[in-house]
């Protein structure tokens, strides 16, 4: 049972070879806005919608996102669930990019409708921690 859950582990929490950086040193990630939660960087500093709790661990987390290109097929984009839009601003562009996001699934759809798988390592850093109040 150990080894079976060792090898489970060395596939769930290894990056993939494959994984690239989604922002770079000339890609900055600046601001991102998705299910009425929003980051914003100023300077060297990121703030948050009030309600996140988690705001720098999440900022952190998106802004050294890795993703690896993949290929999706009908059947597997007819069983996707609806989307969550993701709005990406990047340091030299005027005006933000809109992506599709699907938490669950660990899946990105760029604007341009390429399609990028996120490492189960990476997924859970990426949600948000909302207050209750």
């Amino acid at each position: 049972m150990v080894a079976v859950l060792t090898f489970i582990d060395s596939k769930t929490n290894k990056m993939p070879d494959d994984a690239h950086a989604l922002f770079d040193e000339q890609n900055q990630l600046t601001q991102l806005q998705f299910s009425g939660i929003w980051l914003n960087k100023s300077d060297s500093t990121w703030g948050c919608k009030e309600t996140v709790l988690n705001c720098q661990p999440l900022a952190k987390a998106w802004s050294e996102l890795a993703i690896s290109a993949i290929n999706m097929t009908e059947e597997e984009l007819e069983q996707l669930p609806t989307p969550l839009s993701l709005s990406i601003a990047i340091n030299h562009q005027q005006q933000a990019q809109h992506w599709q996001y699907y938490p669950q699934q660990g899946l990105l759809q760029s604007a341009a409708e390429n399609w990028y798988q996120i490492p189960p390592s990476l997924r859970s850093d990426l949600i948000p921690v909302i207050s209750s109040k």
